[in-house]
């Protein structure tokens, strides 16, 4: 088997069996297409070790981060493992193919009083009922409160919404739900765009867009919102009060990093960020050296 044909095979079955999510599927068709360019459409058995070598020395000297080789280097692990296992070669190339250790970067934090401020700022710009200006206090007051993903919060329909309990259901990776609770803030947001906002921004809609007629959050042209116009919202309301470019990420790890300051257990900030392993939420979030150090001087008998 040559590796376009193989690598499709093995696309296939992150997307249909593993259920990766289509932004992981790209990475690693992305991945696996610069393998075979750099290799050629050669057969997969005639790929060895030093050849796989090659390849990440390549990404060294054209200046790739760390990060970007860590991925390539587990996606060609993972696309060899899958061949041995489904017999299309006979040895693992990959097992002892070494990629430098990932940094620990972290996206940066806002305070609890910069997003009050943006929050304040937010729900002032709605009060005339502007459709975009509702949905946008909304969105910034969903993502902080629930701590969700972009992607969760773009998927997200109206009947996934409960205000009675205060929850929203959202679909994470590989298709795992679960139940996060928010905050009456974010609900107040919440029902003062389904009431003023939505259905204005539906209106607009050039024709029925069945995608969108579920869709809890709804772009200019009244269809479902893109991750896009979310990070260019968030950019446009955080970055100047964090000096920085920031995406919705740094909401949710915002929010992570103010439920461990409050006292919130570890294990059920992991349940909220829909964490498979607590070891990936420890490393996500941090705690802060004033709690650290509030701790310390509580606990400690030479404090």
């Amino acid at each position: 088997m040559r590796i376009a044909e193989a690598a499709e095979a093995y696309l296939r079955h992150l997307d249909q069996v593993r259920r990766l999510s289509p932004a992981t599927v790209r990475a690693y068709r992305s991945d696996l297409a610069g393998l075979e360019a750099a290799c050629g459409d050669v057969d997969l058995a005639d790929v060895d070790l030093e050849t796989l070598r090659d390849w990440l020395w390549q990404a060294v000297e054209r200046g790739d981060s760390r990060a970007t080789i860590a991925r390539r280097t587990a996606a060609v692990r993972g696309f060899f493992a899958w061949a041995t296992e489904t017999d299309a070669i006979e040895t693992d190339p990959s097992l002892r193919l070494v990629s430098p250790k990932r940094g620990k970067t972290l996206p940066k934090v806002a305070t609890a009083q910069t997003l009050d401020g943006v929050l304040a700022q937010l729900a002032q710009a709605a009060v005339d009922g502007d459709p975009a200006a509702l949905r946008d206090h909304a969105v910034l007051e969903l993502l902080y409160g629930a701590a969700v993903r972009v992607s969760e919060l773009c998927g997200l329909d109206i009947d996934d919404l409960d205000p009675d309990r205060r929850t929203v259901r959202v679909l994470g990776k590989g298709a795992k739900e679960r139940v996060v609770p928010f905050g009456l803030p974010a609900l107040r947001a919440v029902e003062a765009y389904l009431v003023r906002g939505r259905p204005a921004l539906a209106a607009r809609a050039d024709e029925l867009d069945a995608a969108a007629a579920s869709a809890l959050f709804l772009g200019a042209r009244g269809r479902r919102l893109g991750p896009r116009a979310v990070y260019d919202l968030v950019s446009r309301r955080l970055g100047p009060e964090l000096g920085a470019q920031v995406g919705p990420h740094a909401l949710r790890h915002s929010a992570a990093t103010h439920l461990l300051d409050g006292g919130a257990d570890l294990r059920a900030v992991q349940e909220i960020l829909g964490h498979a392993s607590l070891g990936t939420t420890q490393i996500y979030t941090h705690v802060s050296s004033e709690r650290l150090t509030a701790t310390y001087r509580l606990a400690h008998p030479r404090a």
